[in-house]
């Protein structure tokens, strides 16, 4: 009752799809298929909270620290008032609370883990692990996939939006449970792609209709080395707008200050 939005007859299927998979007495593997705000998010919310609310664990595991993080809030403002705690564990996290995570995932105090690979570090142990859910799974490798699947959870959920040949060939075959999120939500706007030169006015008013709109937009250059030379260059372009740099050799706090 949570959820703010109605669900779209596939996503309602999905939904209904993982609650009988985790009525049915025999371990889970259901991959579920869905285009970028196709609403899979909410299919692993259901699923967790199952599991969370029948006294088990959950640990979703995210290929970056900044999509875990979006995960975390999410899960938190769901759960808030059920006595469900929702805990982060990423790179992101301090030595103090990743101790006190890992300890209440032992003890069982912490029921719902987010966070990237992390969630299944050798340090980890879970108490009563019953769901392990992969989020955008063709981003991570082979052997981290084989990690989380091995944490002994028994069900395990999939969401991807482009499946990698030999997951979509597991799921075609029968290894897997299938389900596509083919809907779009009501009122969705078609996302816009132009291919074109460089042009700065162009630039400026996308960027500008950006803020407009409440949204915030990214730059993405190739090299760090071309961060700095373009940063100046927007700066000029649309001084209206608050810049911020980020880039992987960063380190790790002033990333997630530039992310917020």
């Amino acid at each position: 009752s949570g959820f703010p939005f109605t669900e779209t007859a596939d996503q309602a299927r999905a939904i209904e799809a993982v609650r009988d998979d985790l009525a049915s007495g025999k371990p889970m593997d259901r991959l579920v298929i869905g285009d970028v705000g196709f609403g899979k998010t909410e299919v692993a919310l259901r699923a967790a909270a199952i599991a969370a609310l029948a006294g088990k664990q959950v640990a979703l595991a995210a290929p970056t620290t900044v999509l875990a993080r979006q995960h975390l809030e999410t899960f938190r403002e769901r759960f808030e008032g059920l006595g469900i705690e929702v805990a982060g564990l990423s790179r992101f996290t301090n030595a103090a609370e990743k101790r006190r995570v890992i300890a209440g995932l032992e003890d069982g105090t912490i029921q719902v883990a987010i966070g990237t690979g992390a969630v299944a570090g050798k340090a980890v142990r879970y108490s009563d692990l019953a769901l392990v859910i992969i989020d955008e799974e063709q981003k991570f490798g082979a052997a981290d996939k084989t990690k989380l699947r091995e944490l002994g959870a028994g069900h395990v959920l999939t969401l991807t939006a482009t499946p990698i040949p030999r997951t979509l060939q597991s799921a075609l075959v029968g290894l897997q449970q299938l389900s596509v999120i083919a809907t779009p939500p009501a009122r969705r706007q078609p996302i816009r792609t132009s291919v074109a030169s460089f042009d700065p006015q162009t630039v400026r008013t996308a960027l500008l209709r950006e803020r407009s709109r409440g949204g915030q937009s990214f730059v993405v250059v190739p090299r760090v080395e071309d961060i700095g030379p373009v940063s100046e260059q927007l700066g000029k372009l649309v001084p209206e707008l608050k810049l911020l740099q980020a880039h992987g050799k960063m380190p790790a706090a002033e990333i997630d200050e530039a992310m917020v």
